[in-house]
């Protein structure tokens, strides 16, 4: 289906890039627009913001945060120090793509933030999750969780980066019974979201190798 996806920018070739990387697949129908008109355009499932042209950023994620909370937004710039992507997203950003990234990286980027997860570096992923886990306290899995076959292809997959649509399409079922195994991961693992539950298992994999 293809939906309305708002981009905030200024530079009209930028514009027309991600209006014809989009527009492939029928995955979106890009609308340029301005921060005000993006507040009142409610058919948007998602808003791409230009950080060149958005010099208030941090001030209008939080706007959008107040106003919005239903809006997605992801936030495009130059700058790829990891600091500030980890404040970006901590501003409510759902993911950050950098203006050299890779076309397969944008849509795959569109598609993981529809699912709900957050797009950004693991190492910043890391640092938000360590951070919620230290300032709430987190209900711990149980030593007895145990994962079903299909649960573990599904969760190998979702740490691959996939989206929903490519998971089920590999296991030959639909989207709403992968939405439902990956609910019933983070009920065992004891996380509240699927970027939690992806950061757990690269979490683990990494302390074993270095082990």
């Amino acid at each position: 289906m293809n939906q309305q996806v708002g981009l905030v920018a200024n530079d009209p070739l930028r514009i027309l890039g991600l209006q014809v990387i989009l527009s492939e697949e029928a995955q979106a129908n890009v609308v340029p627009l301005t921060i005000p008109g993006a507040l009142h355009s409610f058919e948007l499932s998602l808003l791409l913001i230009d950080v060149d042209s958005s010099p208030q950023l941090f001030e209008q994620l939080a706007t959008f945060r107040r106003l919005r909370p239903d809006l997605r937004v992801i936030v495009l710039g130059r700058e790829s120090d990891q600091e500030f992507v980890q404040r970006v997203i901590g501003a409510g950003a759902k993911g950050y793509l950098s203006h050299d990234a890779k076309e397969s990286d944008i849509r795959l980027c569109i598609e993981v933030v529809r699912d709900g997860s957050i797009w950004a570096p693991r190492k910043v992923l890391a640092r938000l999750i360590d951070a919620s886990v230290t300032s709430a306290a987190a209900p711990r899995p149980s030593a007895e969780s145990k994962f079903t076959e299909r649960e573990g292809e599904v969760l190998n997959l979702l740490i691959e980066g996939r989206p929903n649509r490519d998971i089920a399409m590999l296991l030959g079922i639909d989207e709403g019974t992968v939405k439902a195994h990956i609910s019933r991961l983070m009920r065992k693992v004891g996380v509240g979201n699927r970027t939690a539950l992806t950061m757990h298992f690269l979490s683990s994999s990494s302390n074993r190798q270095a082990n």
